[in-house]
C-alpha cells in the first residue's frame, strides 16, 4: 500500500483499523495531505469527500447515527477546523462518537503571520470527551507517547456515554512524500468498560419505592430505536400502572404510552395540575422538545426524581433530582419490574383520558382549518410511507410534527442536542447514505438555504426526500412569546425570505415539486412518494406566515378551553 512517510499518521491509521473505525469523511486541503494520502491508500478505509467542513461534520454525525459506530472527520489547518464546531457540539449532546482529526501547523508558527494558522489546541474543549495534540517529532519516545494518546482518545470516544474526541496533528513540510509499505504494528490499549450493575438489594429498595408510589411518571427523552427498552417499559407499565411520556424522537410506539405533550400541557398547565403531578419521576434519554412540560414539572415537582444514565450525568432539568442511577435503562426497567406490584392505574388512565380528549379536539380543529403549516403537516404525515425514516428540522417543523400522530413503524431523528438549524439537511444526507429505507427530512426554508451545501456531494442517494416548508422566513418567532411584539420582528427575527428552492434543486439535479394549497399538496405527495419516483426529490410547500401564526395560536386556545 502507498501511504505517507509521516510516522504519527501511520500509527493513527493502524490504531483506527485495529479498533474497527473505518469510515472517514475527508475535506480537501494541503496540511492534511498525509492523512488523505494514507486513508485513501488503504482499501480497508471507506473514504468520503465533502468540501464544506461544516456540512462534512454534520454528514459524519448522521452517518455515525445510522451505523451506530464512530466516524472520523479529517480537515486541514486554520478556519477549516472551526467549521467543525457546530456538529461537534451537536454530537457531544447527542452522545455520538466523532473522531475529529485536524491537521495543524507546527507550534513555532502559531501567531507568526503564517498562512492558514490559528490557535487550534483546545478549540473544542467544551464539547469533546478528550483532546490531545500529537508531538511533532518522531523519536521512539514521541511515537510511544503519541500512540498512548491516540489509544486513550479512541477508547474514550465509545466508553460510557459516547462522545466526540479531538486529535490535533501538527505536521511539517514536505507533506506529500509517500512510501510503499505496510502499516506499523502498534500496541493496542484496551479499555474494559464494566457496566455498572445495581445490586439485588439495591433493586429491592428501588422497587419498594416504585411500589409505594401511586403516581409514577417515566420521561423518555430523545432515544435511538431500542426494542428491548420498549419491551421493558411496556412490562413495567403493565406491572405498576406507570405513565410513560414520550415524543416522536423517543422512538417508542406502544399505544399505552402517552404523547401529544404540548397539547395536553396546554389543557392542564393552569388547572387541576395536582391530578397530573407525579410522586416519582424517572427520566432517561436526551432532551424533550416541549418547553411546557419543563414548566409543568418545575411548578408541580415530584417528591423524587431519578435519572438513568450510564455516564452518570446529573441532569436536574426539573429542579427535583434526588438520585442518579448508572444503569442501562432497558436492563433497569426489566429487572425492577420483577420486584414491583401494581398500585392501581388511575394515574395512567387520567393521562390517557386527557390525551384522547385533546387529540379529538386537535383532529376536529385541523379538519376545519384553512391551508397552513399545521394542515400541511397533517397531509404529509398521512403520505409518508410506513417503515421509513423521518428527520425533523429544528424550530417550527419539529414542533408541528410532534402535534400530529407519528407515522407507524417509522424512526424519527432530529438535531436536538443543540437544536440548531445549521446542519439538519447534512445530517439527514449522511444518515440516508447508509440507510436502506426511504428517508424524509422536513425542514423550514431558512434551514434549507442555510444548509444547501449538504447537496454538494456525491452521496445524496435516491432514497432521500426533502420537504421544505416555505413560510417566507423564521415563522417560529411569530409563534413564541416575545419576538412577535418586538419592533425589530420583521427585519431581524422573522428575516423574510422570498427566494425559492427550485433553482437550487435543479442545480443539484433533484426532481422538484411544489404546492400552494391542500389539493396541490395531496397531488404532489402522491407523486413524491410513488414507486416510480426513483430519484432524490424536493417538495417545496408554500404557506402564509400570518395564517400559520393565527391557526397555531387558535389550536392551543381551543385545547386550553
Amino acid at each position: 500500500m502507498i501511504i505517507t512517510d509521516k510516522k504519527h499518521i501511520q500509527q493513527l491509521a493502524s490504531l483506527l483499523l485495529k479498533k474497527g473505525i473505518t469510515d472517514i469523511v475527508i475535506s480537501p486541503g494541503s496540511r492534511n495531505a498525509p492523512m488523505i494520502n494514507t486513508f485513501a491508500g488503504i482499501p480497508e478505509f471507506d473514504c468520503r469527500n465533502i468540501v464544506d467542513e461544516r456540512s462534512a461534520a454534520y454528514f459524519a454525525l448522521g452517518l455515525a447515527l445510522a451505523k451506530q459506530k464512530p466516524v472520523a472527520i479529517v480537515c486541514t489547518s486554520g478556519t477549516a477546523s472551526l467549521n467543525y464546531a457546530p456538529a461537534i457540539a451537536e454530537a457531544f449532546y447527542q452522545n455520538i462518537p466523532l473522531i475529529v482529526l485536524t491537521a495543524d501547523r507546527p507550534d513555532y508558527w502559531i501567531d507568526q503571520a503564517e498562512s492558514q494558522c490559528i490557535r487550534q489546541e483546545g478549540i473544542y474543549r467544551n464539547f469533546v470527551k478528550k483532546e490531545v495534540s500529537l508531538p511533532l517529532g518522531e523519536t521512539e519516545k514521541e511515537l510511544w507517547f503519541a500512540a498512548r494518546q491516540i489509544n486513550e482518545c479512541l477508547n474514550l470516544a465509545v466508553s460510557g456515554n459516547p462522545a466526540p474526541v479531538h486529535i490535533n496533528i501538527p505536521l511539517e513540510e514536505p507533506l506529500h512524500q509517500l512510501v510503499q509499505e505496510e502499516l506499523p504494528e502498534v500496541k493496542v490499549i484496551e479499555l474494559t468498560d464494566i457496566q455498572h450493575k445495581v445490586t439485588e438489594s439495591g433493586f429491592t429498595r428501588l422497587a419498594e419505592t416504585i411500589s409505594q408510589s401511586k403516581k409514577i411518571m417515566i420521561l423518555a427523552g430523545q432515544l435511538n430505536p431500542n426494542p428491548d427498552l420498549e419491551i421493558a417499559l411496556s412490562k413495567l407499565v403493565a406491572e405498576t400502572g406507570a405513565l410513560v411520556l414520550q415524543e416522536h424522537l423517543s422512538n417508542l410506539a406502544n399505544p399505552q404510552f402517552c404523547g401529544s405533550i404540548d397539547t395536553v400541557m396546554a389543557n392542564i398547565l393552569d388547572r387541576n395540575a395536582e391530578d397530573f403531578q407525579p410522586d416519582l419521576l424517572i427520566s432517561l434519554g436526551g432532551q424533550f422538545v416541549s418547553k411546557s412540560l419543563k414548566q409543568f414539572l418545575r411548578k408541580s415537582k415530584p417528591a423524587e426524581h431519578w435519572h438513568l444514565s450510564l455516564g452518570g450525568e446529573h441532569f436536574d432539568t426539573y429542579q427535583s433530582l434526588t438520585k442518579v442511577i448508572k444503569a442501562d435503562p432497558a436492563d433497569f426497567f426489566d429487572k425492577v419490574s420483577e420486584h414491583t406490584h401494581c398500585t392501581g392505574k388511575a394515574y395512567l388512565q387520567n393521562w390517557k383520558n386527557k390525551e384522547n380528549q385533546v387529540n379529538q379536539l386537535r383532529d376536529k380543529f385541523v379538519e376545519s382549518i384553512e391551508f397552513s403549516d399545521l394542515k400541511a403537516f397533517e397531509l404529509i404525515g398521512q403520505h409518508i410511507p410506513k417503515n421509513s425514516v423521518v428527520h425533523l428540522g429544528n424550530s417550527s417543523p419539529v414542533r408541528y410534527a410532534l402535534i400530529h400522530k407519528r407515522v407507524e413503524n417509522t424512526q424519527y431523528f432530529s438535531n436536538r442536542g443543540t437544536a440548531g438549524i445549521d446542519g439538519c439537511l447534512s445530517t439527514a444526507v449522511g444518515f440516508a447514505s447508509q440507510s436502506d429505507k426511504l428517508n424524509t427530512i422536513i425542514m423550514g426554508d431558512l434551514s434549507f438555504f442555510y444548509d444547501s451545501n449538504a447537496l454538494w456531494n456525491k452521496y445524496v442517494g435516491s432514497n432521500l426526500r426533502i420537504i421544505v416548508i416555505h413560510n417566507g422566513g423564521g415563522n417560529i418567532f411569530s409563534m413564541i412569546k416575545g419576538p412577535a411584539d418586538s419592533p425589530a420582528f420583521a427585519e431581524h427575527f422573522f428575516a423574510g425570505n422570498t427566494h425559492k428552492a427550485e433553482v437550487l434543486a435543479k442545480a443539484f439535479g433533484l426532481d422538484y415539486f411544489s404546492a400552494t394549497n391542500k389539493a396541490e399538496l395531496a397531488s404532489a405527495l402522491n407523486e413524491f412518494y410513488s414507486q416510480g419516483q426513483n430519484k432524490v426529490a424536493l417538495l417545496e410547500v408554500f404557506t402564509d406566515a400570518e395564517v400559520n401564526t393565527r391557526v397555531f395560536r387558535e389550536l392551543f386556545k381551543r385545547v386550553k378551553s
